[in-house]
């Protein structure tokens, strides 16, 4: 098939419709079932609801079970930080980013798949399966975004990548309401009770994942260059890496900016880790059923995300992205005190609207706003954006382990959200010290 030009709709279309295929995994996975799933399974209460026990025996070690799956998190996090640069500057010198994807993309999935086989009995076998389907995950994404130069001119990508965005919530949210509707309804199906459709949740969230990526697959170029993957490429790969990094250092606009998204980022991924955990154990759920409320409210968040995005490529046409950065980290540390002080369902819905708000246009934004700061002739892109992505993951492992630390020291997760403000504010005076224009005069 003809490889389509840069700029062609249809190309940009195809890229996007990626987040249509692997946004069910942060959403079913990281966001709704799994955490609820995996309470359920290490939680033990009373007749009143009360938690009684919430350790879990791992490696001969008494765990708190929100403890063990956040160390899970943060090493696979970890990995991906490592790999992450070392994949991309091999996949730019071999000029074959469509074969790292698709792997990481596969593994993932497979992964999530393997997720229906989670049990305590069994708990090596499905925290492998939750860590090597966060890595297949992330390092895809790698790859993902470092399309976005290659497939959008730099006054397309505000666009595509809300539109990338915009549709990983839509189609997301209408697996997660299928899944929803099985695990509800479950004897409509003639499953006994809710086990066994939590468990093939998991299977078609993997399903889903593989199967609309096909298309994204159909249309992205191949490649840039023809190169054997060889044992010199290995060398190759590390020295590219060391002139992104001489060219970051160049660039000052570029590189505050790293300063500054390393810095909120490492906020906005932690809460979004950590949301769900928190409505289970801090809020007082009543009569009501908490597994259907923290559900309607994660899909309130991603319904609100989609206007969240477009309203903020809107905006940011209009004061620039940097602007629009700093008012959206002004919100989240509003948002933040906020959370502080709720207990009850109806604040935490109110919460999830304003984090969906903020969620969306915060991802979106940085994404396009780093994809514009690169230089013009930049043919490397996945080294660049895997400075980008070491920079999301190196804080995410940050933040994953400071929200561990500060909960299991004044013993409480509110504390661990009210600490997290610090970043924010960081990040507005960061922000404020990236150049306006860069390199041609090109305004973000």
């Amino acid at each position: 098939m003809k490889q389509l030009p840069k700029g062609n709709k249809k190309l940009i279309n195809a890229w996007a419709f990626y987040d249509w295929a692997n946004s069910v995994y942060p959403l079913v996975i990281s966001s709704a079932i799994f955490p609820i799933f995996y309470g359920a399974l290490t939680i033990v209460r009373n007749s009143d609801g009360q938690i009684i026990d919430d350790t879990v025996p791992f490696l001969g070690i008494n765990f708190n079970n929100d403890s063990l799956i956040s160390y899970v998190t943060a090493a696979a996090f970890l990995v991906v930080s490592v790999l992450s640069p070392f994949l991309s500057g091999i996949a730019d010198y071999v000029g074959n980013k469509k074969n790292f994807l698709k792997f990481f993309c596969y593994l993932g999935a497979v992964s999530c798949i393997g997720l229906f086989w989670f049990q305590l009995e069994f708990l090596w076998f499905g925290l492998l399966c939750y860590f090597l389907a966060l890595i297949g995950f992330w390092s895809s994404l790698v790859f993902y975004n470092a399309y976005l130069p290659d497939i959008a001119f730099p006054n397309q990508q505000d666009k595509a990548s809300a539109k990338g965005f915009s549709m990983g919530y839509i189609g997301s949210v209408i697996l997660l309401i299928l899944c929803l509707v099985m695990i509800l309804k479950y004897d409509w199906f003639g499953f006994e009770n809710e086990g066994l459709p939590t468990r093939l949740s998991f299977v078609l969230t993997g399903v889903w994942w593989i199967g609309f990526s096909q298309y994204t697959y159909r249309y992205l170029p191949k490649g840039n260059k023809k190169a054997r993957l060889t044992r010199n490429v290995l060398f190759n790969g590390f020295k590219e890496l060391r002139k992104i990094w001489v060219s970051l250092k160049e660039n000052v606009q570029l590189y505050r900016y790293l300063i500054a998204f390393f810095v909120y980022s490492m906020a906005v991924q932690t809460i979004m880790l950590i949301a769900t955990y928190f409505g289970i154990e801090e809020l007082d759920w009543g009569e009501q059923d908490a597994t259907t409320g923290l559900i309607v409210s994660i899909l309130l968040i991603q319904l609100v995300a989609v206007a969240g995005a477009m309203l903020t490529s809107r905006l940011a046409l209009k004061i620039g992205n940097i602007k629009t950065l700093i008012y959206i980290n002004l919100i989240w540390i509003a948002i933040c005190g906020y959370a502080y002080y709720i207990v009850t369902p109806i604040q935490f819905y109110f919460a999830a609207a304003s984090v969906g708000l903020v969620m969306g246009g915060i991802q979106s934004l940085s994404r396009s706003t780093y994809s514009k700061m690169l230089p013009e002739n930049a043919i490397d892109t996945a080294s660049y954006f895997s400075f980008y992505d070491v920079s999301e993951k190196i804080g995410i492992v940050i933040g994953m382990f400071l929200y561990g630390i500060v909960a299991q020291i004044t013993g409480s997760v509110r504390n661990s959200i009210l600490f997290l403000v610090i970043f924010f504010i960081a990040g507005v005076f960061l922000l404020l010290r990236v150049p306006q224009k860069s390199v041609g005069e090109r305004k973000i």
